[in-house]
């Protein structure tokens, strides 16, 4: 495996915009920004290593797809139970 100490990781969109880059020797860009379940296709992000020292960049290669996650719902506040006669009905905003 390259030694990447001195790298910089570049990710780039699929129209060549640069999206952002890591830190010298960090292999790890966030790509951030985009709707809860959005689809990414392969391809749709390319990533690069530019070296830190002479500033050249290897070829771009096809970032893996991936779905956004979506969060899920915030936790129930302000709960309340009522006893009825054969249990309870509980309420929560």
């Amino acid at each position: 495996m390259a030694d990447r100490s001195k790298d910089i990781e570049v990710v780039y969109d699929k129209a060549g915009n640069k999206i952002g880059e890591s830190e010298i020797g960090v292999a790890s860009v966030a790509v951030t920004g985009l709707a809860a379940g959005t689809v990414v296709a392969d391809g749709d992000y390319k990533v690069t290593f530019k070296d830190s020292v002479t500033g050249l960049e290897s070829e771009k290669v096809d970032a893996k797809g991936w779905t956004v996650l979506t969060p899920a719902p915030e936790a129930p506040i302000d709960v309340t139970s009522t006893a009825t006669t054969d249990g309870a009905t509980i309420t929560a905003k």
